[in-house]
């Protein structure tokens, strides 16, 4: 008796559905709250730091070191408010799942055969950020209104920050391809 995956995983969901309904709406209102709750967060935020002074309220007057602090706060205030009762509910979930009988457990099967390759490159654009940030304050411009900017400034900037990282990246790549190369043509020999 074989079933597909996407059959099992299709069982595996009802199955759970059906002897845990009322964990599965726990969390999916936990789920809501939580985003309803960040959205409330980010709108607080917003306003407070345009009352208190912390960034101006034309956009064309900000500066890097605004949008810097700005998204370190933010980011700050999300953690405390949500990401701090998302992580406890998440460990609440899991102490839940693995107090499930190891046999029902094994039952389920949310998902077909799993590959192990991501999409990945999420790093590379946050690398990129940072070298930013850093060319804009090795210029003198990071408390220097993005309204005064000019497009040739910025894109020489990114253009800059793009060749920094080729030069980082670039030269040890270049080397291990070289290395590589050498290590194989002994190998041949």
């Amino acid at each position: 008796m074989t079933e597909t995956g996407s059959e099992n995983g299709s069982e595996g969901w009802k199955k759970f559905l059906r002897k845990h309904w009322n964990m599965v709406a726990l969390f999916v209102v936990g789920a809501i709250l939580a985003s309803i709750g960040a959205i409330l967060v980010f709108l607080w935020f917003v306003g407070d730091a345009q009352s208190t002074g912390m960034v101006p309220t034309s956009l064309g007057q900000w500066t890097m070191g605004h949008m810097v602090t700005f998204t370190l706060h933010l980011i700050f205030w999300e953690v405390l408010f949500i990401g701090i009762p998302v992580i406890i509910a998440a460990v609440v979930g899991w102490v839940w799942w693995k107090k499930l009988p190891e046999e029902e457990r094994k039952e389920y099967h949310f998902f077909g055969k799993r590959s192990r390759t991501t999409s990945g490159g999420g790093g590379i654009s946050l690398l990129f950020t940072i070298a930013f940030c850093i060319k804009v304050l090795i210029d003198g411009n990071w408390n220097v209104a993005f309204a005064t900017w000019t497009f040739d400034y910025l894109v020489n900037s990114m253009l800059t920050v793009l060749l920094w990282m080729l030069i980082i990246f670039g030269i040890p790549t270049v080397l291990g391809i070289i290395w590589w190369i050498n290590h194989e043509m002994k190998k041949m020999s």
